[in-house]
């Protein structure tokens, strides 16, 4: 579900876990400031809180890592929403989404760890790192309008509030 039919950016999994990787896919789900409901890190030092609210990453890319021989799948990297037909590369610190009814504003790139390595066939998680890679980090948001996300949903570049 990488770009929709009319062209436009859409949600093409909503994840969550009790904590860990992969996260589970689900419907829907109601997103606060807390991130998205249901959803747990275990590891809260560098994951979770208002800052890192949402892990967003990008269906085109993981299908790229698919490709490659990757186990990459939604989810399967801790995110919790995974979008198609976005330009990841204007996924920096201080871009403005609308996400169904959620705002959410990116704060940090989400460097990858050992936690995700899994994925890569050869381990190499940095892969997806900003600093080796550039444009394929997932990202943190923090939630900015609360609301609810689902598969499908449209996915907006906003201005910011």
């Amino acid at each position: 579900m990488s770009n929709a039919s009319d062209g436009r950016a859409r949600v093409a999994g909503v994840q969550r876990s009790r904590g860990g990787v992969p996260k589970l896919p689900i419907d829907r789900a109601r997103v606060d400031a807390n991130g998205l409901d249901g959803d747990w890190q275990t590891n809260r030092k560098h994951h979770g809180g208002p800052d890192r609210a949402l892990c967003l990453y990008s269906m085109d890319l993981l299908e790229a890592l698919a490709a490659e021989g990757h186990a990459a799948s939604p989810g399967a990297m801790g995110e919790n929403i995974t979008i198609g037909g976005l330009d990841w590369n204007a996924m920096r610190p201080g871009a403005c989404l609308r996400i169904g009814t959620v705002e959410v504003e990116i704060t940090a790139l989400a460097w990858p760890c050992n936690t995700i390595a899994g994925v890569f066939r050869d381990r190499d998680f940095t892969r997806v790192s900003d600093k080796v890679n550039p444009g394929w980090s997932r990202v943190y948001a923090r939630v900015v309008g609360p609301g609810t996300v689902a598969v499908g949903d449209e996915v907006q570049l906003a201005e910011p509030s």
